[in-house]
């Protein structure tokens, strides 16, 4: 047995991060489960300073109440006591500031209209350094060096906020980068968020601020016992630096014969101080770096790269250059027609420029970054060696906890992308896309995908972090959350799905990672977003009236004008109105405010009676025909038990006239599936699922994707790119299908928050006959592999490994009545409960999994089974007319069944004793693949 993955607010050795409150999780890895106590144990350099007893384990974290004083290391031990033996593992945390007061000062160059801004000082260190921390943040983002070595690998410091109410600051280890003597310390600048251009339409500028500015304390201890506090005071001075231009949107342009002089004394500013604060924030990190896959000359002549795979982050590449020569990089996404296309950026220039200094080296832009495949290089000056580029993949720093491969290679290339959109997006914000005018966090993107995203990778500090981003909008607007956070100034916004973010986001949470604490901080934003939707609204327990986005992009809209869909806005609204209402009645629960739960707890009750009045009838018909309302009539419970039958039929109709294909946008992709799964239509909700034509998922695969597209066809079927301005090809709001497959692919079913108990229920279907993933909760990873149809008796294998602390209640599809064999030992069916251990499990499913013809396939797909048409025409000569006029066959004709045939056409008539012959034999006939 060891101690494996401790955690401090989900964190690894966190430096510096906020600690308002403390949440420590372990994981323990062994062969089996055995009852055991746990204890934890605080110290820092002053003595121990919190310590529990040996407690039953009953979980694997600590929620720890203790004072803790700022700029301290504290060591953690968590200790495990079996019959047998006590171990232990340890890890740390080091606060930051905390609340303690800022000594040093805001400076600034005395000329605020500079692009780039370095401030310099000199040090000189009286001893050996045992110890060193910066605690400092500047504005916009910055970069900060120590004899011209970068400090720590963070990019963009210190992100994305409203930084009127607050900054994040940074803490740094700069120990190892110290010695006696003289350092020069230099801090550089760009605009950033903070002063950059930012919003649509070409955006504005100086959102939050007009001048570049630094704030730092450096606190040191000398081997001689000795401590000294270097500061930012009038000490510094500054100048301009090498980046003659950059900004979000634009890119950067670097001249590196540019010499630092004309150094100036730099400005006190009087800016506030009680902004600052303890980061939230992960650090934005190179994850990994791609090479070039190919070097493109186009049929325009330009020298293109391409690096394989869409993602966001920076160029680099080693210069060759002439002193005076200028090289350019342009980012773009796609081809069209073999050439480089970038229409789709609209106004965000997205280009590197540099002006070489005519030393060899590694240069990169330092204040921008960049959503790209592709990039055109203009101005080399011999031929490119591909060795000599490289892109540079950046996000919020996260660990990967979940996957899912198959036996189909487009589904698996399908979740890759999936993965590789919430690495493009999850940049600092979740931002709607990496490459265009725009990046923004947009609130209703996030509320769709933060499940998925949470089940892909450890994504809680991120999302703390933006519900506090979101919490900030909220507070200057009464409670309504705008379309995106920071808002930048744009305070409009306060719709359904978009700012139900403020409610849905934390709950995702909690119910992942079984941590309130996001709960505990957002809890008043959470009721005041719904408090503000009951002073809005124009009906009583409904939300009507005011701005709504509607099923966003939706494909039913009466008017291809306008992208809101066909599903009533009033209807979609009211749901989340229901749900946010019923969400925070829970939080309030759950929290210990009982009478404030029952407030809304009666008016989410009120919401949904007024919900089933006016949108639902006595006898179940929804009055909305669309897949949308319907899949969130099934999704929320707001249908009564005894009509789910009719409104899921209802769904499968609508489906039926829309060929099976989806016509829903941002707000109904995530639940259709879901339901349709949920309540028996597993086969149909897979059917939908592996489509290749468009509209569908794999469409874009099919089209060269490598990451989660806006649009359904972002490019269309003739392989030119949809007209409309709002066309992204590295979007992630669709990719919401993966918590599907993890749900019911995978089989991760209900569960408690945490995952501490799982229902594991995979479903299995002919199309996806071998699956395998894993995901990782704070307990461990629970893996699963299964096969189905693996012998001529249609057995089926499983491969589950299950963590410590974790318990598996396993159902096995088909398998009532029947022996299941679970590590050689046979049992029969009935509930399986696993906990810690590896488990082979293999049974004969009552009924195969071979998929048959039925008596509503398509006389299309009949006609490609020749054998089959053979058999048929022994019965009845029904398929003649389709022999002779097989363009029939891709018309409405072909997609009908023979049955509904032989009712609507008067020149096929087949007797019913044939008919049913017929139909017996498609019943009783393996589909064309499965033979």
């Amino acid at each position: 047995m060891n101690i494996t993955d401790i955690l401090i607010n989900h964190l690894v050795e966190p430096l510096g991060y906020d600690m308002s409150h403390l949440h420590i999780t372990f994981k323990i890895e062994a062969s089996h489960f055995q009852s055991i106590e746990k204890k934890v144990r605080i110290s820092s350099p002053n003595g121990l300073c919190y310590e529990t007893d040996f407690l039953p384990y009953d979980n694997n974290f600590f929620d720890v109440d203790t004072e803790l004083l700022p700029r301290t290391r504290y060591d953690v031990e968590v200790l495990i006591r079996t019959i047998n033996e006590t171990i232990s593992a340890s890890t740390f945390f080091e606060t930051g500031k905390r609340h303690e007061p800022f000594t040093a000062d805001w400076i600034a160059h005395p000329n605020k209209n500079l692009q780039n801004t370095v401030f310099r000082k000199q040090i000189d260190l009286k001893d050996a350094v045992i110890s060193a921390r910066l605690y400092m943040t500047g504005l916009g983002v910055y970069e900060t060096y120590l004899d011209g070595e970068k400090i720590g690998n963070e990019m963009l410091a210190p992100g994305c906020t409203d930084y009127t109410k607050w900054i994040q600051i940074q803490t740094y280890d700069v120990t190892s980068l110290l010695q006696a003597g003289k350092t020069d310390w230099t801090v550089s600048t760009g605009d950033g968020w903070y002063k950059g251009i930012m919003g649509f339409d070409g955006g504005k500028d100086q959102h939050y601020g007009d001048h570049h500015r630094i704030i730092a304390e450096l606190y040191i201890d000398y081997a001689n016992g000795q401590t000294e506090v270097i500061k930012t005071d009038n000490s510094w001075s500054a100048t301009a630096g090498q980046v003659t231009k950059s900004a979000i949107y634009y890119g950067e342009d670097l001249d590196d014969r540019i010499l630092l002089d004309d150094w100036e004394v730099v400005e006190i500013l009087d800016e506030s101080k009680d902004v600052l604060c303890d980061r939230m924030s992960p650090p934005l990190v190179i994850d990994e770096r791609l090479a070039v896959q190919e070097i493109i000359l186009t049929p325009a002549g330009e020298t293109v790269l391409d690096f394989g795979q869409n993602h966001a982050g920076i160029f680099e590449f080693y210069n060759r250059l002439p002193e005076g020569h200028t090289i350019t990089l342009e980012a773009g996404e796609c081809l069209l027609d073999g050439n480089f296309y970038r229409d789709n950026l609209r106004y965000a220039r997205a280009t590197f420029s540099y002006t070489s200094n005519g030393k060899e080296g590694w240069v990169r832009p330092h204040f921008t970054y960049f959503g790209y495949r592709y990039v055109r290089v203009s101005g080399h000056t011999s031929p490119i060696n591909p060795e000599d580029f490289k892109a540079a993949v950046v996000f919020s720093q996260m660990e990967f906890t979940g996957d899912i491969q198959t036996n189909h290679s487009s589904v698996n290339r399908l979740f890759q992308n999936v993965k590789w959109g919430q690495k493009s997006n999850f940049f600092d914000v979740p931002t709607d896309c990496p490459q265009r005018d725009e990046r923004l966090g947009w609130t209703g993107d996030a509320n769709v995908f933060s499940t998925t995203a949470a089940l892909n990778a450890n994504v809680y500090p991120f999302f703390r972090k933006f519900a506090k981003d979101m919490a900030v909008e909220q507070a200057m607007l009464d409670g309504m959350t705008p379309m995106y956070a920071p808002s930048f100034g744009n305070h409009e916004g306060g719709a359904a799905v978009w700012g139900d973010a403020t409610t849905v986001v934390p709950w995702n949470m909690y119910q992942i990672y079984g941590d309130d604490t996001i709960l505990r901080q957002h809890y008043p934003s959470m009721k005041a977003w719904v408090d503000w939707i009951s002073r809005s609204t124009k009906t009583e327990n409904l939300w009507t009236g005011g701005f709504q986005f509607g099923d966003w992009i939706a494909l039913d809209g009466e008017n291809p004008a306008l992208p809101t869909g066909k599903t009533d806005e009033n209807f979609i609204a009211s749901v989340y109105y229901y749900y946010s209402s019923q969400i925070v009645a829970k939080t309030a629960s759950l929290l210990g405010y009982e009478d404030e739960a029952s407030i809304y707890r009666i008016l989410a009750s009120n919401i949904k009676t007024a919900i089933r009045n006016e949108f639902i009838t006595s006898t179940g018909r929804l009055a909305i025909d669309t897949q949308t309302a319907y899949a969130l009539a099934l999704y929320f419970e707001l249908i009564p038990k005894a009509q789910i039958p009719r409104v899921l039929n209802d769904l499968v109709t609508r489906l039926g006239k829309d060929e099976d294909h989806l016509k829903t946008g941002f707000v109904g992709t995530p639940f259709i599936c879901q339901v349709l799964s949920k309540y028996g239509e597993h086969k149909l909700a897979t059917k939908i699922f592996l489509h290749e034509d468009y509209p569908s998922w794999l469409y874009a695969i099919n089209k060269g994707a490598t990451t989660i597209w806006e649009r359904w066809n972002s490019i269309q079927e003739d392989d030119t790119m949809h007209p409309d301005g709002m066309n992204s090809l590295n979007h992630y709001s669709i990719g919401a299908i993966m918590e599907w497959a993890y749900c019911y692919i995978l089989g991760l079913g209900e569960h408690t928050p945490g995952y501490q108990r799982v229902t594991l229920s995979p479903k299995f279907d002919y199309r996806l006959k071998n699956v395998k993933g894993y995901f990782t909760s704070s307990y461990g990873k629970l893996s699963v592999a299964y096969q189905i149809e693996s012998d001529v008796e249609h057995r089926i294998q499983l491969q589950i490994s299950v963590p410590f602390g974790q318990t598996v209640e396993l159902q096995l599809p088909r398998s009532e009545s029947v022996s299941i064999s679970i590590n050689e030992m046979i049992i029969e069916d009935g509930t399986i409960e696993l906990t810690c251990g590896q488990y082979t499990i293999s049974y004969i499913p009552n009924q195969d999994y071979i998929e048959r013809y039925s008596a509503h396939t398509s006389v299309r797909d009949i006609m490609l089974d020749t054998e089959l048409v053979d058999k048929i025409e022994q019965i009845a000569d029904v398929l003649q007319f389709f022999k002779e006029n097989p363009d029939a066959l891709n018309g409405g004709l072909g997609t009908m069944s023979i049955t509904k045939l032989n009712t609507i056409l008067p020149f096929i008539n087949i007797e019913p004793e044939a008919l049913r012959k017929v139909n017996n034999l498609l019943e009783s006939t393996p589909l064309l693949s499965q033979r």
